[in-house]
């Protein structure tokens, strides 16, 4: 029975010195040979994620966040090859002076070393993580969640078999074991991790930033609203909020509430019941939405209580309330934004200014779907997760983010 994970600690803190001096041609080279990996051993990577699958219900709002499909791993792959294309964010001159003494003052980019991640069922965000830590130059512990281990274990094992080729140490990517006595140890390993991040629910965020020595980086949990103001065309609104609800409703960017402009309430809600009723999208309305819907014999429909609002659904559901005015909107958002994504649509350019403006958060939107908050949307490549904080990332947390700054002072026999 493993009593700890010092050795770990220890082997990943010591791969930092071959993970920074890997050149960028040598990053790409690998992350290259890491997608024909996942490609060519597509059918052993299915074969452990059955595994983990057999094991959870079907109905779990997590068995979409951890089933993979040949489609999916071929779109990991597509991943990887795209991060390797992206520019390296390390040795970035930033700034640079010559003293009066004679000294010169650079600023650089480097990466930040040990980067922990401790995520639940995203086998996704193991490739991804790799990948970033990888181009960047750092080395990662990851701690995938129990439901996931067969199919983590497979992807790092094809990782670390495509960094072994390239005479590197493994452990430059080092899958940890899920067993929780071992968060504790992780949490406070300041002499062997650099920076943690944790992706899930907002449980484990809490968790990891109340427990933490080593500094953290949240990637919250997404509570997303669609504000349809009343100048709002209807039919773009309707298509929006069923999009942001409905593509892919188990992930962080997907929409949870939807408020609406009341002298809008009926003729919208006419417009979105086609779309929801296809998908039985179950909503949870305030007294006079319920009404409305309720009139439209919309079945799959509750009316909701306090906690419906400010929650994340990450399912077929949402909240709907009507709202007397723009301020009692952005007062709503306000209240309940976990600060991830927020839209407006609008055709008033005033009302659409001020919204991004005062809404407090990551991503704000007019007339779009909250679904694109995503680094590859973004133009980002691969991304660890979606950071609601303000230090030391805001928004898609990716590849430009995962270098801090060094000083590079250089002189000739100065002295002070």
């Amino acid at each position: 029975m493993k009593e700890d994970i010092q050795e770990e600690l220890k082997a990943a803190h010591a791969a930092t010195i071959y993970a920074k001096k890997l050149s960028d041609e040598g990053k790409r080279e690998l992350l290259h040979a890491i997608a024909v990996g996942l490609e060519e051993r597509v059918a052993e990577i299915l074969s452990e994620n059955a595994k983990d699958l057999a094991r959870m219900d079907a109905t779990d709002t997590r068995y979409d966040r951890l089933l993979l499909t040949e489609q999916r791993v071929f779109a990991l792959a597509s991943s990887v090859r795209e991060v390797a294309a992206l520019a390296d964010p390390t040795g970035q001159l930033l700034s640079q002076r010559l003293l009066e003494n004679g000294l010169t003052v650079e600023k650089k980019t480097v990466p930040l070393g040990v980067v922990a991640v401790i995520y639940e069922s995203r086998p996704n965000v193991t490739v991804d993580v790799a990948a970033l830590c990888i181009r960047s130059g750092n080395v990662c512990l990851l701690r995938g969640g129990t439901d996931a281990w067969h199919t983590n274990n497979a992807l790092v094992g094809i990782i670390r078999d495509a960094i072994d080729a390239f005479r590197l140490p493994q452990d430059m990517v080092l899958l940890l074991p899920t067993d929780r006595k071992f968060v504790s140890e992780l949490l406070t390993a300041t002499t062997y991790v650099d920076i943690i991040i944790p992706r899930g629910s907002q449980a484990l965020i809490d968790f990891v930033r109340e427990h933490a020595k080593v500094p953290v980086i949240e990637t919250g949990a997404g509570v997303c609203h669609t504000y349809v103001e009343q100048t709002a065309d209807l039919d773009k609104a309707a298509r929006i909020v069923a999009n942001a609800k409905i593509s892919r409703p188990s992930v962080c960017n997907s929409l949870d509430t939807v408020l609406v402009d009341d002298v809008l309430g009926e003729a919208f809600l006419a417009k979105l019941v086609p779309y929801f009723l296809e998908h039985e999208v179950r909503v949870f309305t305030d007294q006079r939405a319920y009404s409305l819907l309720a009139d439209m014999q919309y079945p799959y429909l509750e009316q909701a209580a306090d906690e419906d609002f400010g929650r994340e659904f990450l399912s077929l559901q949402c909240s709907v309330k009507l709202v007397h005015s723009f301020e009692e909107a952005l007062g709503h958002i306000g209240k309940y934004s976990s600060k991830h994504s927020e839209c407006i649509v609008s055709q008033d350019a005033e009302k659409i200014a001020t919204f991004m403006d005062a809404v407090d958060a990551a991503a704000v939107y007019a007339n779009a779907s909250t679904r694109f908050t995503d680094g590859g949307e973004f133009g980002l490549g691969a991304e660890i997760g979606i950071s609601t904080q303000k230090l030391h990332a805001r928004g898609p947390f990716a590849l430009e983010k995962l270098v801090t700054e060094k000083w590079y002072v250089t002189g000739d026999g100065q002295i002070r």
